[in-house]
């Protein structure tokens, strides 16, 4: 809530104190529902206009505010220095840097950057409390400690041994592979054939089978070598990262059932390898890559009902000159239609706004959903997931903007503290991840160890609309309590719903609510 104060002075007074309050409110640890990884809980803060005041004050500048005659204004240069704008950057160097509201410790948590993100910077600190390195301003909000998670050194290590970040709008932001058994060694430079022989036992003698050229082919063509890794140079470790042995050539093995978001591939020694978003490489041939899903939910731009088909080698018709229906192609399993609402045949076929006509007996019809709160009333957005039908319809106030399949918890309608089911209820989206780990069973019966699941969007404790790159169920139970998405599905409601996460940044946490989510029947 925004707060306005009668005078300069008053305001500079009460600036950090109000922020440390506010900063008690900071939300509790997850609790284990479809199993998230080790990732912060969300929390929310204030505008960044507000959030810089003290910092300014902090800082020594003092802002001419309400012109008041009494306030003696330092150059607008020296203000200007302590707001991103100028073209400096800065490096995360962390699995998860921080983003505070204000330059403290003790701030509210707006979100985190991701090992190897470059963000703009302030040009100079707006102090150094409980930072050495200084508190900078970064866009669009917010203040980064420089130290152990954040380098002003654009050449860091960390920087070029990550030679991009996540592709956010994509379905699947990494290149994603799943262990095979054994699971692949994690390497800490490109090997040579002398040190993969002596960790691995392998000879080169032995052929490319056919699942490998297939893994080839899914994983697309690889990347050239960079300077860095063309030295052979080792990986650094961005703090935060598991690192729990080091041996001359590797880290020991993947665990058992992992799955990994690959930055990028070399070939090297005839041989493909990926690099990790923790900074490890690995063989391919040790893994499988993942298939990509065919589902993607439909956009509804005409008014209508939006609907699935269920059945494979379903028949579209389209009326001939007389008006007879006549068969004219072909309805995908699971493809998205919006329904008119003109039925022909005494209700046999249903009218879709592209012209074509399917059997209703195939298709599976959305409800529309119920605005129980004046949410929709107002304009807002909401989403709608129906359990009994494993549907997610998205709405712009009264206006459905978007539907798709899902797959909601394994326990259905039963008790969320007893079974898989996904809990029912009202919910706003606190926290989302452009990718997160996630410790479950969704992989399979012994998984523990899903890397860089797409587009998590927490909305009550551990409970989050996320991607998955393991299973193609959509339309049927599958998961743990979490409510599954196709990744082009997720990667749409990602860039929908609120809060939004900032160009370069890896999240964004609001505890005040984004955007509201309601699970029912």
């Amino acid at each position: 809530m925004a707060c306005s104060f009668p005078d300069a002075r008053a305001r500079r007074r009460g600036g950090l104190d109000r922020l440390r309050r506010a900063s008690a409110l900071a939300a509790s640890a997850l609790v284990a529902a479809c199993g998230p990884g080790k990732e912060p809980p969300g929390r929310s803060a204030a505008a960044q206009p507000a959030a810089l005041e003290p910092a300014l004050a902090a800082a020594g500048v003092v802002e001419p505010l309400d012109g008041g005659a009494d306030v003696e204004a330092e150059p607008a240069a020296s203000r200007e220095a302590l707001r991103p704008g100028r073209g400096d950057k800065l490096a995360s160097i962390a699995m998860r840097t921080f983003v505070y509201a204000a330059p403290e410790r003790g701030a509210l948590k707006l979100g985190y950057l991701r090992a190897g993100a470059l963000v703009e910077r302030a040009a100079a600190p707006s102090g150094d409390a409980g930072c050495a390195g200084g508190w900078y301003a970064i866009h669009p909000r917010g203040f980064v400690c420089v130290g152990k998670g954040a380098s002003l050194d654009l050449d860091h290590e960390i920087v070029a041994a990550t030679p991009a970040g996540p592709r956010r709008g994509e379905p699947y932001p990494y290149r994603y592979v799943v262990s095979r058994k054994p699971p692949p060694h994690l390497y800490v430079h490109l090997p040579s054939e002398a040190e993969q022989r002596r960790v691995e036992g392998r000879s080169r003698a032995q052929g490319t089978p056919a699942w490998s050229r297939r893994d080839e082919a899914l994983l697309g063509e690889p990347e050239p070598l960079t300077p860095f890794f063309a030295s052979r140079r080792d990986l650094p470790k961005p703090v935060g990262a598991a690192e729990n042995v080091r041996f001359p050539a590797h880290r020991g093995r993947a665990r058992a059932d992992s799955a990994f978001g690959l930055i990028s591939t070399f070939t090297w020694t005839g041989r493909r390898f990926g690099l990790t978003t923790e900074l490890d490489l690995i063989p391919i041939d040790r893994t499988s890559a993942v298939t990509p899903t065919a589902m993607r939910g439909v956009e509804v731009k005409s008014e209508g009902t939006p609907a699935f088909v269920m059945h494979h080698g379903v028949r579209t018709l389209k009326p001939d000159a007389s008006g007879e229906l006549k068969p004219d192609g072909w309805a995908a399993h699971r493809s998205g239609w919006v329904l008119t609402g003109k039925t022909a045949a005494g209700g046999a076929y249903a009218e879709t706004d592209a012209g074509v006509w399917i059997p209703a007996s195939a298709l599976r019809v959305a409800r529309l959903g119920r605005d129980f709160w004046g949410h929709a009333a107002r304009g807002r957005k909401w989403i709608d997931i129906s359990i009994e039908l494993q549907t997610l319809v998205a709405y712009e106030g009264e206006r459905p903007v978007f539907a798709t399949l899902v797959s909601t918890g394994r326990g259905e309608l039963g008790d969320p503290a007893t079974t898989s089911a996904t809990v029912q209820g009202t919910f706003f989206i606190r926290e989302k991840h452009v990718t997160a780990t996630m410790d479950g069973d969704e992989l399979s019966e012994s998984s523990v160890d899903l890397r860089d699941v797409p587009y998590v969007q927490y909305f009550h404790n551990s409970y989050a609309l996320h991607g998955v790159y393991w299973h193609d169920a959509f339309g049927k139970v599958r998961s743990s309590g979490c409510v599954n998405l196709a990744p082009a599905d997720a990667a749409w409601l990602f860039a929908w719903t609120d809060p939004p996460v900032p160009e370069g940044w890896h999240a964004a946490f609001n505890d005040k609510g984004g955007t509201l989510v309601y699970i029912h029947a």
